[in-house]
């Protein structure tokens, strides 16, 4: 294995949660952060159930759930008329994930949570003060020299992943540019403390979008505060203003103090190249998107879940350095297309150009349940699964008690063999790749399958996917789907080696 680390510039959200994953694996990493703290803006709040399943597999979701407020509605109203046109109910989800919700939490409370797991798990991994100045590659690694408060230092790292923002210091070291458009409109975002529980009940949704022609608003109920966002148009306002704003869409209110405010301008904007060797772009610094139904955040938290794993096989031995070439394949399509495409929809309908249809379909597609990767579109539509899709966490049993799909494949590559455990099927591991039966009829005890059996009551797995062998990915999405037969196993193992680019 590798000793050298993975280093990871920049602290944001992307990157603390970029290196949760490389500790979760079990690569060492060092995160290098340019500011004397962890960002005091007012920026992203709200996380989405795909990211909390990330989260949950790199082992940091529950202090991140004590800090949040946990929600199972996103609300649609009309401006005009203060009445619903339709909530997406989260709830639709029981059966797909753990996570049924979403929960609210703003970027300056998230990111002091994600550091804490980071120093429990890796401590003195994150470097604060320590600013990128530049960096060279050679053929075993990298040279990062950064300027620190008691000088210039180096350090070697066999990767660098530039998740260091819109202003990328990587990117733009690496001559990357940037294509796409940014809007005429800006936003402004304020979170205000006001009492619209008990002395001014409203009952908004905690996640409310209230759509209009002409002045649309969105209304988030953080943990400590309430957020509005709504558009701009003219110079940044004053906090007169951006408390006179807020109550023309909520009424007379006892009292209201801004707590701050932050200006930003919206991109559509992606970097030509993720990768060069071995560097790499996360987040920000490799796509601009609109922050609109929360995609900035989420949609790169979608990269922060696809790179790690595969440095891990890389750094275990168990996949050719090819297999680093899927990251930028498979998730550049997400942003360009799949998080430009919700963004323009949420556009619509905060213009009222386009009505919000509540629904299974809006739940999965709302928090990224539906992500297909490499996929031109993120609007999912019920249908059986195919390669690319995130697998359902359904529950199965198995020796000592439940358990679910995605706490399978937390560390590994699985297969599973949706067969009649009775007819013992033959099943052979790799490294790197487990191979499981999934069966209404438990493992009789002499049948040699009982470490690796698992009991499906009432043939909900089956029923959801179907007789079949089917590859799951260490980030819970489908590499490979076949109908079973007695050939499965060797189909499942050729196609493992595929995955990992140990075989053509």
């Amino acid at each position: 294995m590798n000793t050298l680390p993975v280093a990871v510039i920049g602290a944001g959200p992307i990157g603390l949660i970029t290196a949760l994953g490389l500790v979760a694996h079990g690569v060492p990493v060092v995160v290098f952060e340019a500011g004397d703290d962890l960002s005091a803006e007012t920026k992203a709040g709200t996380i989405l159930s795909r990211t909390l399943e990330v989260l949950d597999r790199y082992d940091a979701l529950g202090p991140v759930l004590e800090a949040s407020l946990r929600l199972d509605e996103i609300g649609e109203l009309d401006r005009a008329t203060g009445t619903s046109t339709g909530s997406v109910l989260t709830s639709a989800l029981a059966g797909e994930t753990r996570f049924p919700f979403v929960v609210n939490i703003p970027q300056h409370e998230l990111e002091p949570v994600l550091a804490a797991v980071l120093e429990e798990r890796a401590p003195g991994a994150l470097r604060m003060r320590h600013r990128l100045v530049d960096f060279s590659q050679h053929s075993s690694g990298v040279t990062l020299q950064l300027s620190t408060p008691d000088g210039p230092v180096s350090a070697e790292a066999a990767y660098v992943l530039g998740c260091d923002g819109g202003r990328s210091t990587v990117r733009e070291r690496l001559g990357v540019p940037v294509t796409g458009h940014t809007l005429e409109q800006r936003y402004v975002l304020v979170d205000l403390v006001c009492d619209l529980d008990v002395g001014n009940p409203r009952d908004y949704p905690y996640l409310a979008y209230f759509g209009d022609r002409e002045e649309w608003m969105v209304l988030v109920r953080q943990p400590h505060c309430w957020r509005f966002v709504f558009p701009l148009s003219g110079p940044e306002p004053s906090a007169d203003e951006l408390r006179d704003k807020a109550l023309r869409f909520i009424g007379e209110v006892d009292e209201l103090k801004v707590l701050g405010s932050n200006v930003y301008t919206v991109h559509h904007r992606v970097a030509e190249r993720w990768r060069d060797s071995r560097v790499f772009l996360l987040g920000d610094a490799a796509h601009l998107i609109t922050p609109m139904w929360a995609l900035g955040l989420n949609t790169g938290v979608l990269d922060a879940s696809n790179l790690p794993w595969r440095l891990a096989w890389v750094y275990r031995g168990w996949a050719s350095p090819a297999i680093l070439e899927g990251y930028e394949r498979e998730q550049k399509p997400v942003a360009v297309n799949g998080s430009g495409e919700l963004a323009e929809a949420a556009r619509a309908v905060m213009d009222r150009r386009l009505e919000s249809v509540a629904g299974w379909s809006d739940a999965m597609t709302r928090t990224l349940l539906g992500v297909r990767l490499s996929d031109s579109t993120m609007v999912r539509a019920p249908g059986p699964l195919q390669v690319g899709d995130r697998v359902p966490d359904l529950r199965v049993f198995g020796p000592r008690g439940p358990v679910h799909l995605h706490e399978l494949c937390r560390d590994s590559f699985v297969a599973l063999h949706v067969t009649d455990a009775r007819r013992r099927p033959v099943l052979r591991d790799l490294d790197g790749l487990r191979q499981v039966v999934v069966s209404r009829w438990d493992a009789p005890h002499d049948s040699g399958l009982r470490d690796r059996a698992y009991f499906d009551p009432g043939a909900t797995v089956r029923e959801r996917l179907g007789d079949v062998a089917v590859l799951l990915r260490p980030d819970a999405h489908v590499a490979h789907i076949e109908p079973w037969t007695a050939e499965s196993c060797q189909h499942i193992r050729n196609r493992y080696l595929q995955e990992v680019c140990l075989e053509g």
